[in-house]
């Protein structure tokens, strides 16, 4: 069959594509801008990408007319405080687009909504799963709770509070009760739905068997972690205090923090489990999911992370946008340094941020995220999807991967920290040197003056990591 995937370049869609292609259906992958979608080299002849906006109508004439089904896997939790309003516009004019073509079937990754008073994040949800129904095609939502799998927000945010906090004074809401679900069973649910018949024009909750509180979450990861962790939960904690708890503790940006404390409040908890026996699928429990998670982790097999989304930083652009670095009234710091190995060098760069760190005096750039999270940015506490390899789109720390080729031997990245102004960082090695570049583009006075106050530390940051990437580390 023929298939369009919206969200390909999403945390789902990248783990549903391979599955789909597998399944030998034609795959066709919309993204929003093609330059941050790197699709497995293994499947990527057997795939077709369109670039589309769900908010601009032409570009969904892109959209082919001979499709069979369609899955909807876009959310825009924290990429705008009017997301409701956007979110019921993409949905809108994507279902208008598809009365267009021959679909008979489309899927749609929804939030367990069973409560009569929801959140703006759920809330939103259904609203999308009301403008998609009105189709004249056979329409299937499944509804989620909490994810876990490698590279999930939930998961990662699990493991941000019970690794970090041996002891945690914490808000009301862990007391509410939810009952998660692990990655490989959404992808195997999403998959089986496809041209079911018995899943037609229907609405389903999907969940793992075990109905657990949030605290009783955190305790089960801490147990599986051999790790002795202490929990009291106290009522003072408003829902701005406990967004602010999630944003300095994990590393999810503060508009997604008071997005998920609101959603934390309601229970998400499945109404019945009929669509197993339907698609013939148990799911697996909470620990068992958890040991999935830690097992391609330590594998280092991370498909996708939803650090990787805009919405971990609450910006929203495209890549292609800032990918040529500016010259005019920007602050240059250029460096050229020998190098004494090509792959060495290499190598260090395509491994740089995350647990690796920046190679040259990493307090100071701790002390960066710091300040940063203070600010409201996004710290240095989103790490990197994968130590190894590093594609555009990528983020890295406070980083944003613009443009990455090992075999050009250049690296480019956009500031995705709070600034007066806007940031490049590229790695280029030509010939046998490296080329290092910091641009700073300022915004007025304040910006201007941030860069004096900086240089001094740019002098010992810059100078250090040039020297250390070049450098061939003696065995």
């Amino acid at each position: 069959m023929k298939i369009l995937l919206t969200g390909s370049s999403g945390y789902i869609g990248k783990r549903l594509l391979p599955v789909l292609v597998e399944a030998g259906h034609e795959v066709i992958c919309c993204v929003r801008d093609i330059k941050r979608f790197n699709p497995p080299q293994s499947i990527s002849h057997k795939i077709s990408v369109i670039e589309i906006d769900l908010l601009d109508e032409k570009s969904l004439m892109r959209i082919p007319d001979d499709i069979d089904g369609a899955y909807y896997l876009v959310h825009s939790m924290s990429s705008s405080s009017d997301y409701k309003s956007l979110e019921k516009t993409s949905a809108i004019n994507f279902r208008n687009a598809l009365e267009k073509t021959k679909v008979k079937h489309v899927i749609y990754l929804s939030g367990i909504i069973n409560e009569s008073e929801l959140s703006k994040h759920l809330s939103s949800r259904k609203d999308v799963e009301i403008e998609l129904g009105k189709g004249s095609y056979n329409f299937t939502t499944l509804r989620a709770g909490i994810i876990i799998g490698s590279g999930s927000a939930s998961f990662e945010i699990i493991r941000d509070l019970v690794e970090k906090l041996p002891i945690m004074i914490t808000p009301k809401w862990l007391k509410t009760k939810c009952q998660p679900i692990g990655i490989k069973d959404v992808i195997a649910f999403l998959s089986k739905s496809l041209s079911n018949s018995e899943t037609y024009n229907q609405n389903f909750d999907i969940g793992g068997p075990n109905v657990l509180t949030y605290k009783e979450m955190l305790l089960g990861f801490a147990d599986s972690r051999n790790l002795k962790r202490s929990i009291w939960v106290v009522p003072i904690m408003t829902p701005r205090l406990s967004s602010y708890w999630l944003y300095f503790v994990t590393s999810t940006s503060y508009t997604l923090a008071v997005s998920l404390v609101n959603s934390m409040k309601i229970e998400v908890v499945c109404r019945d489990n009929r669509i197993n026996s339907i698609l013939k699928q148990e799911p697996i429990g909470y620990k068992e999911s958890l040991q999935r998670a830690f097992k391609t982790i330590e594998d280092n097999a991370i498909i996708s992370s939803w650090k990787d989304s805009y919405s971990s930083s609450g910006i929203n652009f495209n890549v292609s946008e800032f990918i040529e670095v500016p010259t005019y009234g920007c602050f240059v710091d250029k460096r050229i340094s020998p190098i004494d190995s090509h792959e060495t060098c290499l190598n260090k760069i395509w491994s740089i941020g995350g647990k690796t760190g920046w190679y040259y005096a990493n307090w100071l750039w701790r002390l960066r995220g710091i300040m940063d999270k203070l600010a409201g940015g996004v710290g240095l506490r989103r790490g990197r999807t994968n130590p190894a390899s590093i594609n555009a789109g990528d983020a890295v720390d406070f980083w944003r991967v613009l443009y990455a080729d090992k075999a050009e031997g250049r690296l480019l990245l956009f500031a995705e920290m709070k600034l007066p102004g806007e940031a490049w960082l590229e790695f280029k090695i030509e010939g046998d040197q490296l080329k290092q570049t910091a641009t700073f583009r300022p915004l007025g006075l304040l910006g201007r003056l941030y860069w004096y106050a900086v240089l001094p530390f740019h002098g010992i940051i810059f100078k250090g990591m040039l020297a250390s990437l070049t450098k061939h580390d003696k065995t």
